[in-house]
């Protein structure tokens, strides 16, 4: 096993904290392991944006920790990564509720992986897709 799947592994056990802008946001770890992720959070007024819906930015930001934990358990020992692109459709706004977010890696390769992120409300109602693509280095 990884470092870095270990550490997603005790995340998701409740053991470690996986970083301070999954805190900042409220994300509950569900589930993680071969290459898919499922978290949570609850969206109300302290996420709005200017109009009282849940901002963008969070529903990205929620989708990029979902998707970066389902990559962290697929890539080799030695291997770091960072989300070089993505694009969000919006589907639904969010006011208030719970908020889960499904990951999958679409496609590894040897310097690239492609990934999918589903943000559902507590109605199980699809609120937003989210598609990326990561960028797979060797750390040094």
């Amino acid at each position: 096993m990884t470092a870095l799947r270990a550490l997603v592994e005790r995340w998701v056990a409740g053991e470690v904290r996986l970083a301070p802008i999954a805190d900042l946001l409220g994300v509950r770890p569900l589930a993680a392991g071969d290459g898919e992720a499922r978290i949570e959070m609850d969206a109300g007024p302290r996420l709005h944006n200017a109009m009282g819906i849940l901002h963008g930015g969070v529903v990205l930001d929620l989708a990029d920790v979902a998707m970066g934990a389902a990559l962290a358990t697929v890539v080799d020992e030695g291997e770091t990564f960072a989300t070089v692109s993505s694009t969000v459709a919006y589907l639904r706004p969010v006011r208030e509720g719970r908020l889960t977010a499904a990951a999958r890696v679409v496609h590894r390769g040897r310097t690239t992986a492609h990934l999918e992120c589903d943000l559902a409300n507590a109605d199980g109602e699809l609120v937003a897709r989210v598609g990326s693509v990561s960028a797979i280095r060797r750390a040094g």
